[in-house]
């Protein structure tokens, strides 16, 4: 399992969110990302490598995911 200080972690949500609060938010730290639901900041947190990640999100971009 992976372990990541997110104590500076800077959050984003997609440009393409709706702004409604149902949002996937992720930080990008060094060579790991973390992901967690924008509804509940303070619940999980999914730490990946960023090439994990970028594997991902090329998966969706090619329709896989």
């Amino acid at each position: 399992m992976r372990k990541a200080d997110l104590t500076h972690a800077v959050w984003r949500t997609s440009s393409r969110s709706s702004g409604n609060g149902q949002c996937v938010e992720v930080a990008l730290l060094g060579d790991v990302v973390a992901a967690r639901d924008s509804k509940n900041p303070n619940g999980g947190v999914l730490i990946v490598g960023d090439v994990e990640w970028t594997q991902f999100l090329k998966k969706i971009r090619d329709g896989n995911g």
